[in-house]
């Protein structure tokens, strides 16, 4: 660990921690994260508590992701750990309706970092009125977008729907596709549909329809997929884009065919490996469509939750509290590159995408999870599958619809 981090973690946490250490022992904590910087993050806010907390042995597993999704509902049932690492919306529903995570309320309460400064984020974090985790790392979507382009040919960032679809013409006439996507797996396509989704009903028609209280073919979703017809009339997306993955997307991206990049700040990193700078990059929030809507993002975050079979709650709890602090979030998300839910941490004011997106969720009127987090998961993949089916036969919509409220009555009965 850095030892000016650990340094200054320590002496700032040694006396500002505030829940009792009078029960402590071995503390198990499953992790979901083993690349080389997400690790890093996890493991130095680890040794942090560990170097404040020195009676309090802790157990480290960390498995890759999609290993960890699997594993979770047997290790809930069989061997809990203490802590585990999960997502927030409706991806820790079924663990919550089942009693398989703790209510943290009071901790949210009694706290005096999660009870003032993680107010955009609490709604993802709540089911029931309750409290069911602690929110350690979210990262802002939007459009990242070849500035360079812009510049040459003359191009404004779009804050509105026409303004939107003019620079999509404008770069459509000027031999420039205005968006590149691959929707080979699925997701990507759900990011496009979620903005035009918010942007054209809201915050509370997303949830609702993730929630499925309303129907896919209700008028205002219909709404939604008429002005994704409308954007890809204007010019719209790259050809071919079920063959490709959102890295096979980054090509046309970085050699100059497509002008714009419906996705999250995590992509940064690879522009900058496609060749691409700083300077012939940025972004801006999704434009508004609907006036006068309050301006919702999309902000998936990653989370530490307490089994109800965990052993040891009371050292589970320190922990929790513990990387809720603003310099434990702060250092965290410096390592790995993405957006500390504590509104107080400090973020790396050297990485402009870092400070573009902490103004973009910082100042939304709500956090979107995603759809394939907040929709169940057979929802979500028959809705995704439907979405890239839109783009590519438009035509079709009706049926599709009509087909995704067929799933959404047997899913949700």
């Amino acid at each position: 660990m850095n030892s000016l981090f650990k340094t200054t973690i320590v002496g700032a946490f040694a006396a500002a921690l505030t829940l009792s250490s009078a029960f402590a022992g071995d503390l198990v904590i499953n992790f979901d994260d083993p690349n080389p910087a997400p690790k890093a993050g996890f493991e130095a806010a680890v040794e942090a508590f560990k170097a404040a907390n020195p009676d309090v042995n802790v157990t480290v597993n960390i498995n890759d992701r999609e290993a960890h999704k699997t594993a979770i509902r047997n290790f809930l049932s069989a061997d809990a750990p203490d802590i585990t690492a999960w997502y927030p919306g409706n991806r820790m529903a079924p663990f919550v309706d089942a009693g398989q995570f703790e209510d943290i309320s009071d901790l949210w309460a009694s706290d005096p970092n999660l009870s003032t400064s993680f107010e955009a984020i609490k709604p993802t974090m709540t089911r029931d009125g309750k409290q069911w985790g602690v929110p350690y790392s979210y990262y802002q979507w939007g459009v990242y977008y070849r500035k360079d382009i812009f510049d040459k040919m003359g191009l404004a960032e779009p804050t509105n729907w026409a303004e939107l679809l003019d620079v999509s013409k404008k770069l459509k006439e000027g031999g420039v596709t205005p968006f590149t996507i691959g929707t080979k797996f699925l997701w990507t396509a759900a990011g496009v549909f979620d903005y035009l989704n918010l942007r054209t009903n809201g915050y509370e028609v997303h949830n609702a329809l993730t929630a499925g209280e309303i129907k896919y073919t209700d008028p205002r979703i219909k709404k939604t997929f008429e002005n994704w017809k409308e954007l890809m009339d204007a010019g719209g997306f790259v050809d071919n884009h079920a063959t490709m993955s959102w890295q096979d997307a980054i090509a046309p991206f970085a050699n100059g065919d497509a002008a714009m990049y419906v996705m999250g700040n995590f992509s940064v990193a690879s522009y900058k490996d496609a060749g691409l700078t700083d300077d012939q990059i940025d972004f801006f929030q999704f434009p508004e469509i609907t006036p006068g809507l309050a301006r919702a993002e999309e902000a998936p975050a990653d989370a530490l939750f307490i089994p109800s079979g965990a052993k040891n709650k009371e050292d589970a709890r320190r922990f929790l509290a513990f990387i809720a602090q603003p310099e434990i979030q702060g250092e965290w998300n410096k390592t790995i590159g993405q957006l500390p839910p504590n509104s107080k941490a400090p973020i790396n004011t050297e990485d402009k995408f870092i400070v573009q997106g902490f103004e973009t969720v910082s100042t939304a009127s709500g956090l979107a999870q995603f759809f394939d987090r907040d929709a169940p998961a057979e929802m979500a993949k028959a809705g995704m599958e439907g979405f890239q089916e839109f783009m590519i036969k438009p035509e079709r919509l009706d049926a599709i619809l009509e087909r995704l409220d067929k799933i959404q009555e047997r899913v949700y009965k």
